[in-house]
This record gives structure tokens, C-alpha cells and sequence, in this order.
């Protein structure tokens, strides 16, 4: 993506994580290691923070608060693309920028909505991302891997590369 703008790597970045909209969010604990769990994506801002709603007294804001460098995951098979991201995370509360990002699936994790004393979010700054996409279809996927076995030849795919924040 080196001869992508800046602009149209946001683009990009944006694009897909609405897609797929489930990350796996990886937090670092020095006593128990990496830690990952599935988080709903609430926004990807202008900017290319990346937000979630969270409960503020979850480990995972425990482990944010001693070491917030973070990784973020999605994954789309159906489509082969997948992004990896690196980012510095942190807790938020400010309580318009909830309003901004409330949505009623929200209410399912938190049944006092916007008023609830745990809601809190978390912003994640991108310091590195890489994707990989081959949209083909499923079926020109198979065929290029089986074309590449029955040949010998390395399976191309897709398109890999960083996205430039």
C-alpha cells in the first residue's frame, strides 16, 4: 500500500474493519501472558482510532492500565481478508463520546445504558497494521491452491502488505 495516500489507506483500514466488525482484542498480563477476547467494533473514527464499549473494571482494563500496547485481529474468511493491528490502547469515559457511539446492541452487555456506572470505552491508536486479501471467491481460492500442489509451485495469496497510518 506504499503508493496508497495516506487518505486511501484509512479508507481501506475503515472498509474492512466495518466489515467484519469482531475483532480479537490481545491484552498482556506479566503474570498470566497474552490474553485475547472477541470485542464489537463500535467506531473507526476519522482519525483511525479504533473503539469499543467495555466494563471499566474488566481484566482487560486492568491489563491496559500497566501495559497498553495492544493487539487487534479480524478475520473474514468467507472472503480471505484479514487484518492484524498494533495500536496503543486507552480507557475513556467521557460520556458524549458514548452517546456518539451508543447503539442499541450496546444495551444487551449493559441493560442501564449510557447511564451505567461500568460503561466505559477503550481507543485504540493504530501504530502498525498489516492485511491480507485474496476476495476471490472460495472456489478460484481452491483452484489456485490445488493448481499450485498439482504444480509444485507456491500458492499465491493474495495481496499482503502494511497499511501506512
Amino acid at each position: 500500500m506504499s503508493d496508497w495516500s495516506k487518505t486511501e489507506s484509512l479508507k481501506y483500514l475503515q472498509d474492512k474493519i466495518n466489515e467484519v466488525r469482531t475483532a480479537m482484542l490481545t491484552t498482556y498480563n506479566p503474570e498470566k501472558g497474552f490474553s485475547s477476547r472477541p470485542m464489537g467494533t463500535a467506531d473507526v473514527d476519522a482519525e483511525g482510532n479504533i473503539w469499543f464499549f467495555t466494563n471499566e473494571f474488566s481484566a482487560k482494563v486492568s491489563e491496559i492500565s500497566v501495559e497498553n500496547t495492544v493487539s487487534l485481529t479480524y478475520s473474514d474468511p468467507k472472503n480471505h481478508t484479514y487484518l492484524s493491528i498494533m495500536g496503543e490502547a486507552e480507557i475513556v469515559e467521557n460520556k458524549n463520546k458514548m452517546k456518539e457511539l451508543w447503539n442499541p446492541f450496546i444495551k444487551a452487555f449493559f441493560p442501564e445504558g449510557l447511564d451505567d456506572p461500568k460503561l466505559a470505552l477503550i481507543k485504540i491508536v493504530p501504530t502498525d497494521a498489516e492485511y491480507w486479501d485474496s476476495s476471490s471467491s472460495s472456489m478460484v481460492v481452491l483452484f489456485n491452491m490445488l493448481k499450485a500442489a498439482v504444480t509444485g509451485k507456491r500458492y499465491d495469496e493474495g495481496n499482503h502488505g502494511k497499511i501506512d497510518l
